[in-house]
């Protein structure tokens, strides 16, 4: 299915605005940096069946950094997994559209997320079986660079690269802040890619707001016969409303009145 990836994009930011806000959710500025890569992934990258969600021979995506589980949701439902309508449930009281991402009855999410630090194991895991099967689906991760300090990635960054699992890609939301603080003051990630070729992967990076950098990347796999790719994504925390850009503040800050409004009008939406 090939949709206009910028629109989607678009989309996607103003339904996660709506969505934080309304339920009282937080995460806005991760749901803002990663929803380029969800509109590239979703708008022609990806093959799927929205109609039919459990379709054999499609390719898994599974968001490991699933606190950004409202841009996700939206991503979903503006391209036909269920009704958008939908999406105004997010967060509330007895709501299946969970903060963090749940596959409890919500089509087209593969595994539940927000654990940081589960997500490459879980699609290690596809991508073995789906080699041994000899089945056609890619497996695409996408990481939070914060989710890159947890031992369990590296393992399995280990695994796949043993396992040659060159139908395996790990796009890293690379915005370089994590909940607290800078990431370079957390527990600084560099020389990021040095690290992960060094442990056996392909390894490139782009803009991650750059779609047609992004779709180069993504439609090109396997990169390297035999490697797992990674995917470096520079992008920005809070992309596309000034306020929240590059701003440790709206890891969990919610948009309330006039912060709503502002950042509605900067996304383009309409109320």
């Amino acid at each position: 299915m090939a949709v206009n990836s910028r629109e989607l994009a678009r989309r996607i930011r103003v339904h996660s605005l709506k969505m934080t806000s309304s339920g009282g959710g937080s995460h806005i500025a991760s749901c803002l940096s990663v929803a380029d890569i969800l509109a590239v992934l979703y708008g022609g990258v990806l093959r799927y069946q929205a109609t039919q969600p459990q379709w054999a021979e499609r390719d898994r995506c599974v968001l490991s950094k699933g606190h950004a589980g409202a841009a996700f949701y939206a991503a979903l439902a503006e391209v036909g997994f269920f009704p958008v309508d939908r999406l105004g449930g997010h967060y509330q009281n007895g709501s299946e559209l969970s903060g963090h991402v749940s596959h409890k009855n919500v089509a087209g999410v593969e595994v539940s997320t927000g654990s940081l630090g589960h997500g490459l194991s879980i699609g290690s895991g596809m991508a073995l079986h789906a080699k041994l099967s000899g089945e056609p689906q890619r497996v695409y991760v996408i990481l939070s660079d914060g989710e890159c300090d947890e031992g369990s990635t590296w393992e399995a960054i280990l695994f796949a690269a043993h396992h040659h699992l060159d139908n395996l890609i790990a796009i890293v939301d690379y915005n370089k802040i994590q909940s607290l603080a800078r990431v370079s003051e957390t527990l600084g990630l560099e020389p990021f890619a040095d690290k992960w070729r060094s442990f056996g992967w392909a390894v490139r990076e782009c803009d991650g707001h750059d779609h047609e950098a992004l779709k180069a990347e993504l439609s090109n796999i396997p990169q390297v016969s035999g490697k797992p790719l990674c995917l470096i994504a520079h992008t920005v925390k809070g992309k596309g409303v000034s306020f929240m850009e590059d701003t440790v503040l709206w890891h969990y800050r919610t948009a309330k009145g006039q912060e709503f409004e502002r950042a509605l009008a900067e996304l383009g939406g309409s109320a």
